[in-house]
């Protein structure tokens, strides 16, 4: 029996052996508002599709880990009722349980790679959290030893930038700007951080991945492009909206899953809501970019 459940367009698609993007849905059910989560499924299909790959969202269905969603199915997770957040290790048991289970980055690279999908796109990755040298995301561990590409805009803002770079590091995993040189913060376009490698075009990255993996290396490669420019924040207001909002969770005695949330929902607060925006377009330019990396994976291929 098989693991995961591909969606007969998506089979098809990896049958031929087109290009195919990998979509995480925990920023769908647990970090995106009603009804702006719905926008967001909705272009980032459309940006996946509108450059000739097909987009897949990972998650587990009434206990079946999936690769595509029905409409019905996509219907309750945008909804949000009763749909766990589910990391890598929660995945037998949202199974086990017949669970509706909406993935992280670290989960959706499990399900991914199961069905030979080699490019992830998302929002931002976890990391280290500031302030708790050892709550760090799950998510730093799987892209250790998953051989995906995955595109985003960096770590979320809410996270410490330096040390998750460093952690990245240390994992062996690399790190490649996309038109930059630059980490990105995710909700804003510079960090004072640099990244180890740059590349300016998708067909480079793509190649960068099948040799590190071809030398026998099994960890995913992080592509980082900032947000777009016309949505992207000031560093400085992020910067002290994050420091507010991690002083708001440790006095509310927030932490663990609920974390993440809380801090975004403070931060998108803070901001007057224009780190929502934001948010909607740096996920929708990731789907893009990784389409156009998945493309290039399948030329590479045939």
């Amino acid at each position: 029996m098989n693991a995961v459940r591909v969606l007969p367009h998506v089979a098809a698609a990896l049958e031929r052996r087109a290009a195919v993007v990998a979509l995480e849905t925990s920023v769908l059910s647990q970090g995106l508002p009603v009804p702006y989560n719905a926008q967001c499924a909705s272009r980032m299909v459309r940006a996946v599709e509108s450059r000739g790959a097909v987009a897949a969202l990972t998650a587990v269905a009434r206990g079946i880990a999936t690769l595509g969603l029905t409409d019905e199915e996509l219907a309750r997770f945008l909804a949000r009722d009763g749909v766990r957040k589910v990391g890598s290790r929660d995945l037998g048991a949202c199974t086990v349980q017949g669970a509706d289970g909406a993935t992280t980055v670290a989960a959706s690279l499990t399900i991914a790679r199961a069905a030979g999908i080699e490019v992830l796109a998302t929002g931002g990755i976890g990391g280290g959290h500031r302030g708790a040298p050892f709550d760090e995301s799950g998510g730093l561990a799987a892209l250790s030893r998953t051989p995906v590409i995955v595109v985003c805009a960096g770590a979320k803002s809410i996270l410490d930038l330096p040390a998750t770079l460093e952690r990245l590091e240390t994992l062996g995993v690399p790190v490649i700007g996309f038109g930059t040189d630059e980490l990105p913060g995710f909700f804003t376009r510079t960090t004072g951080l640099r990244v180890p490698q740059r590349s300016d075009s998708a067909a480079e990255i793509a190649r960068i991945a099948h040799a590190h993996w071809a030398l026998g290396e099994r960890s995913a490669v992080l592509v980082v492009q900032p947000p777009p420019a016309d949505t992207a924040l000031d560093r400085a207001m992020v910067d002290a909206a994050v420091k507010g909002a991690v002083r708001d969770a440790e006095a509310a005695g927030i932490t663990g899953p609920a974390l993440t949330p809380f801090l975004l929902g403070a931060v998108l607060a803070a901001t007057g809501g224009r780190s929502l925006p934001a948010n909607l377009a740096l996920l929708e330019s990731n789907a893009g970019l990784a389409a156009d990396i998945a493309v290039a994976c399948a030329a590479a291929g045939a």
